[in-house]
Order: structure tokens, then C-alpha cells, then sequence
């Protein structure tokens, strides 16, 4: 199976970490998205022009946590999506809310605080940043109340919604989320951040 990815991207280390973690073999592109050429080789393989993408044989898979439950599936003796199928309907859940709800204004803010400047398309819109913030706090404060008395996300063990969530807050600091004042969301990120799968795909600034 190949995985076409970027380093830097969070959706893309959502897959990264799920497969190291559940010791699934993948063989990796990256991806320059930076590149007029590379792109019109990733729009060859998904329309949306996004990564990640994953190739198995003739079977092209797009949307990370798509993949990410498609590997679980092909890893025998995998833990993080178990097949009681009420487990799973709660890790979905949390995956579809994250993809839904959490991510994307994190995303506003990554690009008005980090993408835009580096790539020469002017300085942040105090606007999308005002109302990014709001949202985030929104959803930060829905996913620190779920964790009161627990330590993840789903079940009392460590599962594919923990793997989803979590890359967003990748760029906590140098995005400025405004998550810090949630003290169980902030203990939980510390747990997964303590996983080698974690270590392991860290971006390098």
C-alpha cells in the first residue's frame, strides 16, 4: 500500500500514526504541494487536489480518516477500532465530529497564523481569526467536557477517534489555538503526545 502524504500535514499524520501504531506496513510519497507539478499528479489521483491518498493495487482511497478505518481493517490483531460494532458507531462518531466540527476553523487559524505569511499571501485577517477562535473554543469546550473522568476519547483505551483528533492541535503554539484554558483537553493531548507514534511524525520546523 502506498500513502501519498506531506510531512507537514495534520491530516496526513492522522494515517502516519494509525499505521505506525498498529505496525501496518505503508510505503510513502511525499507529496510537494508547493509544486505545479506534483499537483497535477496528485489531481490525477484525487480530484479534491488534498492529501493524503492511499493506492492499494488498483483501489485509490482518499479522505484520512477513510483510510485510517480501511487500515485497521486490513491490519490483523489491530486494537484501535475494535469490531464491537457500538465501539465503533462512538469512534466514528468522534472522527466524523473532528473532521466536521473541531478541525476546520483549527485550519483557519493555521493559515491565518503560519500558511499565509509563508507562502507571500499577506498577513492574518483579524477577522477569520476572531471568528475561528470562537469556534474552536466552541468545540474545544464540547470535547473537554466528554473527558471529564476519562483519559480518551472513546472507552478507557486509546482508539482511531484519539488518532483523529489530536493531529489538529498539532500547531498549537505557532497557530496560537485557543485551547490552553481546557485542562482535560490539554492533559489528553499530553497522553497521545507521549506515544512514540506521536514522537515519531512530528513535523520538523
Amino acid at each position: 500500500m502506498r500513502l501519498y502524504h506531506h510531512s507537514i500535514s495534520t491530516c496526513s499524520r492522522r494515517v502516519m500514526m494509525a499505521a505506525l501504531h498498529m505496525g501496518t506496513p505503508l510505503e510513502l510519497t511525499e507529496v510537494n504541494l508547493m509544486s505545479p507539478e506534483d499537483r497535477r499528479r496528485l489531481v490525477a489521483i484525487n480530484p479534491n487536489s488534498k492529501l493524503p491518498v492511499l493506492q492499494d493495487g488498483e483501489f485509490t482511497l482518499w479522505e484520512s480518516c477513510a483510510i485510517m478505518q480501511y487500515l485497521a481493517d486490513r491490519t490483523h490483531g489491530q486494537d484501535l477500532y475494535p469490531d464491537n460494532i457500538l465501539i465503533r458507531a462512538d469512534i466514528n462518531r468522534w472522527m466524523m465530529w473532528g473532521v466536521q466540527h473541531f478541525a476546520p476553523p483549527i485550519s483557519t487559524l493555521c493559515y491565518e497564523n503560519i500558511w499565509k505569511g509563508m507562502s507571500g499571501r499577506g498577513g492574518p485577517d483579524a477577522a477569520e481569526i476572531d471568528r475561528a477562535g470562537r469556534l474552536i473554543a466552541q468545540f474545544a469546550a464540547v470535547l473537554e467536557q466528554h473527558l471529564a473522568g476519562r483519559d480518551w476519547v472513546v472507552c478507557d483505551t486509546l482508539t482511531l477517534a484519539d488518532l483523529a483528533l489530536a493531529p489538529s492541535l498539532t500547531y498549537i503554539q505557532q497557530a496560537k489555538l485557543p485551547v490552553t484554558q481546557f485542562p482535560k483537553l490539554m492533559a489528553w493531548l499530553g497522553r497521545v503526545s507521549q506515544l512514540d507514534a506521536w514522537k515519531q511524525t512530528m513535523p520538523i520546523w
